[in-house]
């Protein structure tokens, strides 16, 4: 980090010695990435930029075959930011909303730029799109480090996935020492709440049934999964550093969504190679990045326990009321997500014009 506040890296800089992790130990080795992420993080927090003070959050798993991870964070709830008004997974930026170029300049964390470029990088520059991403803080956090990665926001792009922002998100959780830092990306309809493209970072110590669910491969040439367990979603897995194959087919899966008018989630975490028998101690050498398309839940009525999204999908769960979070069992979390998911006729269906057009 130089004194203008700009976080340069490049593929030296991404982590592959990662292990699982297993509960809050406090031994966690730190990456120059988790540094400046935390430490700055921290200072804002302590200088009382956030809408809540988040200290540590009452936790629990779940008993059941999911291991869904139950956190208590009411002031979430609360101080939440209220969604736009969305009618379309396409709706169009509209520059009198709030949007993060009207962020307060001191929840700005860092700005992330690569030192080496490639060919189509150093192309952006001569056409005058220089690729940037800034780091804000999200002022109603969800647990540690809760960030949101918002690429080249003055650019003004609605809430609709782009190639640098899958990007970007793969490339901080490699650049990432702690297996609980995860990314994620709610598409408008599925409880986004700004049209205004960002994605969601944020530490979680606790592993997921998801690093290491099992699937099944259904497109080789796109390495393309269907995951088995619930939520069913789609899969990819990466080592890197070479990401642009693993990034042109998610977005190819998910513009299929956009033009289908399908809202979806997507969740980026360290994990197990498809295929392999889940070993929770193994190394996270790679990448998994888990796309689920979902019914949209536009002005929906919310959820009293939690809303469905990115998290939620992947098995965190930030409760509202502590009723809900002491008493709700693995099948009442799985009653309420299955409220959001597309049928399984429905996600046959996706799924054979996914195949076909991909």
């Amino acid at each position: 980090m130089d004194d203008c506040n700009i976080f340069t890296y490049t593929n030296k800089d991404f982590i592959n010695n990662v292990c699982s992790p297993n509960g809050h130990d406090g031994h966690q080795t730190r990456s120059r990435f988790d540094i400046a992420l935390r430490s700055g993080w921290t200072e804002k927090m302590n200088a009382g930029l956030f809408r809540y003070h988040l200290g540590d959050l009452e936790t629990r798993v779940l008993p059941g075959s999911c291991g869904f991870i139950a956190q208590l964070n009411i002031m979430r709830g609360i101080e939440r930011r209220k969604p736009q008004e969305i009618l379309s997974i396409r709706q169009n930026f509209d520059p009198k909303q709030f949007n993060f170029n009207k962020i307060n300049p001191k929840e700005l964390l860092f700005e992330l730029q690569r030192e080496n470029e490639t060919t189509s990088e150093q192309n952006c520059h001569q056409n005058g799109l220089k690729r940037t991403c800034k780091i804000i803080i999200n002022v109603s956090p969800l647990e540690i480090g809760h960030c949101l990665l918002v690429p080249d926001p003055s650019r003004c792009y609605p809430q609709i996935l782009t190639p640098l922002a899958v990007q970007i998100g793969i490339e901080t959780v490699l650049l990432s020492a702690d297996p609980g830092f995860r990314v994620g990306f709610n598409s408008m309809g599925g409880f986004a709440s700004v049209n205004h493209l960002h994605l969601h970072g944020y530490y979680l110590n606790y592993q997921l049934r998801i690093e290491s669910s099992p699937s099944e491969l259904i497109l080789p040439e796109n390495n393309l999964y269907c995951l088995v367990d619930f939520p069913t979603g789609f899969l990819f897995y990466t080592q890197g550093p070479d990401l642009d194959l693993t990034v042109s087919a998610i977005c190819k899966l998910t513009d299929i969504m956009v033009d289908k008018n399908i809202a979806h989630n997507l969740f980026i975490t360290r994990g197990c190679p498809p295929n392999r028998p889940a070993d929770p101690f193994n190394n996270r050498k790679g990448v998994r990045v888990i796309v689920w398309p979902r019914l949209s839940c536009f002005g929906a009525k919310e959820e009293s326990a939690f809303n469905v999204a990115l998290c939620e999908l992947a098995g965190h769960l930030p409760f509202k009321n502590k009723e809900d979070y002491e008493t709700i069992t693995e099948d009442g979390v799985k009653a309420i997500i299955q409220k959001y998911l597309l049928s399984e006729e429905e996600f046959s269906e996706l799924q054979k014009h996914v195949i076909k057009n991909l």
